[in-house]
């Protein structure tokens, strides 16, 4: 049976396409607003809806679930219907339900932040009545995609689909695990999570690093093993690594959180264990970046020809450079210096503007000519615009946090001749003050990049002098190595 003959369910990946490129937009100015308060603290403005303490979780929560959630949606939509030949399961209704359900999830969730509304738990902020909302979105978008996978035509499951799936079954789990909690009542939204001090903590960054593990890395490695394969019109470099990178990293990662942990309360053996762990990382996540990078091997011309296939081959080279730095940061050695700096900051924005919004852009400048049956994108001169204001925007982030958290924690720990520590806390304040005003930029100009290619796809689809062309077959020529 060919492609062709199939009638894919490409309304809903449309959905999420267009929800996905508006929630970003909202978490990066969130975000850049956060940076100017940080800068200048009396633009909190003084009011209890417009202070940092309540706009963070806003930020954070638009960037991870509500902008990097629905690209999740959207590309694994796309990407089971096409490689297992199949219509999504359960109809355009329930498809319509998970999307519709999933925008008001997120709408609530930002809202209850605004409202001072929290768990208080790091990207698990929504409390319970909206935990158990989400609970059967999730469950019903588990049974879509895996009840595809089971109607398949084609009995080769492909790669990105082990990961789309580690990644839906996964969150799952921890989700319901680190939001086990008690209401106050029925009637109130306030309630207190069952577990309690150094216990809530490691159940807390059990659940925050995977989140980080199978939301933000497993989840976008499928996307990785879809799209760089069909823009660069290569097989991948190599099948059999990418099985060895699936199973190694999802058995390794499930133990790396208690990294975030380091000189706390928590037993030195578990903190020893997070740290191997995360150091046994470095492998999987190594030979997965390799893999992604390799399968442009023959192909390498196509980065001069094809600015969003750029994207994609870039964010392969910051998840290397995250995946290096995290687990050097879990040293206990290292981890003395870099905990509570902004050098976390930094190392957490290199893997999400870097990794997962640079292969979310690289899929997106793909997959809206496809959906939207035009012949080519608006204009590559702006997608090029684009790549390169981001990526110097993300340089000037990343760069200005690393050199404001190496300085915070050095003056933190130097004492004087006579045993007392050398800077009070305002100082450390006040002398990363001008890398603040630096990452305020970055953040600025990786906002301008995207309000770019919002402009670029809207006049994509809108554009009368776009030619429309039918779809290419050969999606599953990606699994011959």
């Amino acid at each position: 049976m060919s492609d062709r003959a199939i009638a894919y369910n490409e309304d809903i990946v449309k959905k999420f396409v267009v929800a996905s490129m508006f929630w970003g937009v909202v978490a990066f100015l969130v975000g850049v607003v956060l940076a100017a308060q940080l800068t200048w603290p009396a633009l909190n403005l003084g009011l209890p809806f417009t202070n940092f303490g309540r706009l963070r979780p806003v930020h954070t929560s638009a960037a991870i679930f509500a902008f990097g959630g629905c690209a999740l949606f959207g590309t694994s939509f796309h990407i089971v219907q096409r490689t297992c030949r199949a219509r999504l399961f359960g109809g355009e209704a329930l498809a319509n339900f998970i999307f519709w359900g999933y925008q008001f999830f997120i709408v609530m969730a930002a809202l209850s932040y605004v409202m001072g509304f929290s768990q208080g738990q790091e990207y698990a902020e929504p409390e319970w009545h909206l935990d158990l909302f989400l609970t059967l979105i999730w469950v019903l978008y588990a049974v879509v995609f895996i009840g595809t996978v089971m109607l398949r035509e084609e009995p080769h499951i492909y790669v990105a689909n082990w990961f789309f799936m580690a990644f839906i079954l996964t969150v799952a789990v921890l989700h319901l695990c680190n939001n086990i909690a008690m209401p106050v009542s029925l009637y109130t939204a306030k309630s207190y999570n069952i577990a309690a001090g150094v216990q809530n903590a490691m159940i807390q960054w059990w659940y925050g690093h995977n989140a980080v593990g199978f939301f933000l890395t497993a989840g976008f490695l499928g996307m990785m093993y879809y799209f760089i394969p069909k823009a660069a019109d290569r097989p991948v470099y190599s099948y059999r690594i990418s099985i060895v990178h699936f199973w190694s990293l999802v058995f390794m990662y499930i133990w790396a959180g208690p990294h975030h942990l380091h000189w706390t309360a928590l037993p030195d053996w578990t903190q020893t264990l997070g740290m191997a762990f995360s150091i046994m990382l470095w492998m999987p996540s190594w030979g997965g970046m390799i893999n992604g990078i390799m399968t442009l091997s023959g192909a390498w011309d196509k980065l001069r020809t094809d600015p969003g296939l750029r994207f994609s081959v870039t964010a392969v080279g910051f998840y290397g450079m995250a995946t290096f730095e995290g687990p050097v940061m879990s040293i206990r050695a290292v981890n003395a210096l870099s905990h509570y700096t902004d050098w976390g900051i930094g190392h957490v924005h290199s893997g999400a503007l870097g990794w997962v919004a640079f292969i979310t852009f690289g899929a997106f400048y793909y997959l809206v000519p496809v959906l939207w049956k035009r012949e080519r994108l608006y204009s590559t001169r702006l997608v090029s615009w684009h790549y390169w204001i981001a990526t110097l925007g993300i340089v000037f982030y990343i760069a200005a946090m690393w050199v404001a958290g190496i300085m915070q924690g050095l003056m933190w720990r130097a004492y004087d001749n006579h045993g007392f520590l050398q800077y009070a806390f305002v100082e450390s304040v006040a002398a990363v003050h001008p890398y603040y005003v630096i990452r305020l930029l970055g953040g600025l100009l990786f906002l301008s990049g995207m309000l770019i290619m919002v402009y670029n796809l809207i006049q994509t689809v809108r554009d009368p002098a776009t030619a429309r062309r039918g779809e290419a077959g050969g999606d599953l020529a990606m699994a011959k190595a």
